[in-house]
Order: C-alpha cells, then structure tokens, then sequence
C-alpha cells in the first residue's frame, strides 16, 4: 500500500501545480497581431479577450471587409499562442506526463 500513498501524494502535488498554472494563465497576457501590426488584440491566457489596438490607417469605411479580416487574423494568431502557451505550462505542471482525454485545460 507504501505505492499506492505514494501515487496518491504525487496527484495531490501535480493538482497543486495545475492549480498555480490556472492562476498564471488567468493574469498572463498575450498579443496577436496582422497587417505588421495594424492590428493587435490582446488576449488573457484563459483565451478571455482583454483589448483591441487598431492604427487609424486602416479605419476607411469603404474597407471595412479588409479591417474585419485583419482582426479575425490577430484574435487567431493571439489564440493560437495562447493554446501554446497553456499547453507548455501544463506540460510543466504535469512533468511532461500527458493528460487523459477530456481533462485538458
């Protein structure tokens, strides 16, 4: 039963860091960006979006189209370098011992 404690205290430990993981993510602010910076949209690490920078030289009405692609772009790329910034801190977190399916964060 001396394996079975041990496992036992071992979950409790990686549930502690996953936990602290969850705080940092929370305040951790990431940047998306499109057009070389015309536009960036800031997201929280739990993907929550915080704000939206857009250079005035793009806010002509007759191309809205252009100023609506180039936001998408930005949430996209500030999306993408979130899921990559929490899967690394997980995989910390966890030792590089993979999650289950379905419990991932």
């Amino acid at each position: 039963m001396q394996n079975f404690g041990n496992i036992m205290k071992q979950a409790q430990q990686m549930q502690a860091r996953m936990a602290e993981v969850q705080k940092q993510l929370e305040v951790l602010e990431i940047e998306g960006n499109s057009g070389g910076g015309m536009v960036k949209v800031i997201l929280s690490g739990k993907g929550d979006l915080k704000s939206i920078k857009i250079d005035p030289s793009v806010l002509d009405p007759k191309e809205a189209d252009i100023l609506e692609d180039l936001i998408t772009a930005a949430f996209n790329d500030a999306k993408k370098k979130v899921e990559e910034a929490s899967n690394a801190a997980m995989s910390k977190a966890t030792g590089g011992m993979g999650l289950p399916p379905g419990l991932g964060f």
